[in-house]
This record gives structure tokens, C-alpha cells and sequence, in this order.
């Protein structure tokens, strides 16, 4: 499994950004993380097989986390930004089929991409 996440930048506050993961081989559950600097890294979405999708609180009703298939590629929509949004942003794979209703950030994800760099001021 191969992940290369784009569509990081630099944004204002208020604004938006779509990320993208471009995905190659059996990925199963998906997910979107960041790790701000001195800070752990956190989940922020996670999308089933089955189109089944989990947030974190702090982006609810902001982010929308999707995946088309047909295009092998994993996206999410970030809108309202706010600056502690600001983080490396990566995408992950469990790579492993999952349980219905567990695909969330807690699970074990084997495969990661690179990052991508989402600044919010």
C-alpha cells in the first residue's frame, strides 16, 4: 500500500482546504490525522468500506472526509478553518479488513503517507 497526500497550504482563518490521497493496493479502513508541533498526533476522520465515516469533535460539521474509488483517492474538505487546525496532516491505511462500526482512529493503521502541511493564521 502506497499513500501520497497534496492540497496542503496556507490558509486564513475562516477559510478552506481540500486534501487529497492518492491510494494504491488494498487499504480497507481509511483515515486522516495531524500532529501539530508538541503535540500528539490526533484522528481526525476515518471512512469504512461501507461509506461509514467517524470525526473527531473538534471538526464536526467542518470536515467532510470521502473516497472515490473509481479514482483510487481519499479526500477531505476542511471548511471554517481555524488556527489550531494548523498541522501536518497525514493519511493512513489499515490496510487489513475491519470489523463493522470500527473503523476509527483508535484502530492499528500499517500504512502512511508522507504528510502534508496545513497552516491556518
Amino acid at each position: 500500500v502506497q499513500l501520497v497526500e497534496s492540497g496542503g497550504g496556507s490558509v486564513q482563518a475562516g477559510g478552506a482546504l481540500k486534501l487529497s490521497c492518492t491510494v494504491s493496493g488494498y487499504t480497507y479502513c481509511m483515515g486522516w490525522f495531524r500532529q501539530a508541533p508538541g503535540k500528539e498526533r490526533e484522528g481526525v476522520a476515518t471512512i469504512d468500506t461501507d461509506g461509514s465515516t467517524s470525526y473527531v469533535d473538534s471538526v464536526k460539521g467542518r470536515s467532510t472526509i470521502s473516497q472515490d474509488n473509481a479514482n483510487n483517492t481519499l479526500y477531505l474538505q476542511m471548511n471554517s478553518l481555524k488556527p489550531e487546525d494548523t498541522a501536518l496532516y497525514y493519511c493512513a491505511a489499515r490496510g487489513i479488513p475491519t470489523n463493522r462500526g470500527t473503523c476509527r482512529p483508535t484502530q492499528a493503521f500499517f500504512y502512511w503517507g508522507q504528510g502534508t502541511q496545513v497552516t491556518v493564521s
